[in-house]
């Protein structure tokens, strides 16, 4: 059974409905007084925005971008999202009333987290993973090296894409659905050859079968089982040097010692994100998971410090680079803070 697109059919209808001026499927709940700040415009901090919204309180959504949407609408390769559906969604969410936004906000320049919590109720965290990890590898800095991140992002802001160039001969180093993104967009945009190399096998590749699958379909040659070693060229990319890699009798992977060169004149960084530490190393109490990776939160999104929760790909629940995770927790984080403002309002009475 296909559920997403079952999920997909059911949205598309209903927001087409209230588009004509069908009565909206969801009402807003009476004022309630109580103010929260949402901090990045994701899909978990706009499910938390519209879940405090429909129970009446008031939500100012921060972000850091032009736009809202997150990594639907800078994130997603530009061929998957049509139509402009990312903003259209963003436009039904806040039509319940309550939401304000406030775009261009970057946490740690514009505004910080103490001065949220002074001035707000309680702060949902939804600023996803801004940082992105290095090869660590000789040539990295090479001219033609960029994140597949970056060229996603600028896909999804160009107005014109034949103006965006692409490398003729283009590897992309990874094995989620950003690579495969990345590797059939570079395609789309007329790249000749493209090649996503991955260090383990298709079986551990963290895209499904059915991006894989859709990428060879597209033209990309997908090449199992290659570690880069290093990217070479004066200042221009020219060739990627892998290592083969295998499995040893414990499952542990190691180099085989066999090189491999791959040209290129253009190589995309898909490999993960991270969390960028501006805005939240200042906050005294805010714990972080192990080596600083995520924001610690417990089932419900409540982090270390009282009235402050997180969620989507900033928080440390196990679960990332799922937006259907992301709008879970965010609505899960809302229920909670609804649930304290009622406990607090108990008490008061």
């Amino acid at each position: 059974m296909q559920i997403g697109a079952l999920q997909r059919h059911a949205t598309d209808f209903q927001m087409a409905r209230e588009a004509t001026g069908a009565p909206a499927l969801l009402k807003r709940a009476s004022e309630t007084g109580r103010r929260v700040a949402v901090v990045g415009a994701g899909p978990a901090g706009l499910a938390c925005a519209h879940t405090l919204a429909l129970a009446g309180h008031r939500v100012s959504v921060f972000d850091a971008r032009e736009k809202p949407g997150g990594l639907n609408e800078y994130g997603i390769a530009a061929y998957k999202v049509v139509d402009d559906f990312a903003q259209r969604e963003v436009q039904w969410l806040l039509s319940i009333g309550g939401i304000e936004l406030r775009q261009r906000q970057r946490l740690g320049r514009d505004v910080t987290l103490t001065e949220l919590r002074a001035a707000f109720d309680a702060v949902f965290i939804g600023v996803g993973l801004g940082g992105t990890h290095a090869l660590s590898i000789e040539g990295e800095t090479l001219d033609g090296v960029l994140d597949a991140v970056e060229l996603i992002a600028r896909l999804r802001e160009a107005d014109d894409l034949s103006t965006l160039g692409v490398g003729r001969k283009v590897v992309v180093i990874g094995g989620g659905n950003t690579a495969i993104d990345a590797a059939v967009q570079s395609r789309k945009l007329g790249a000749e050859q493209v090649t996503l190399a991955y260090r383990r096998g298709a079986a551990q590749m963290s895209a499904t079968w059915v991006e894989q699958e859709f990428a060879r379909a597209q033209g990309v040659v997908l090449v199992e089982w290659m570690k880069p070693l290093r990217i070479t060229g004066e200042r221009h990319v020219q060739a990627v040097e892998f290592e083969r890699t295998a499995l040893d009798a414990g499952g542990a992977l190691h180099g085989t010692g066999e090189i491999v060169r791959v040209e290129a004149d253009m190589v995309l960084k898909a490999i993960g994100q991270k969390l960028l530490p501006e805005g939240l190393t200042g906050l005294d109490g805010l714990q972080l998971t192990a080596g600083g990776a995520r924001i610690a939160v417990d089932a419900n999104g409540a982090t270390s410090i009282e009235g402050v929760f997180a969620g989507g790909d900033c928080a440390g629940h196990g679960a990332t680079d799922l937006t259907v995770q992301a709008v879970q927790d965010g609505k899960l984080a809302a229920a909670s803070i609804d649930a304290a403002f009622a406990l607090a309002a108990v008490k008061a009475a």
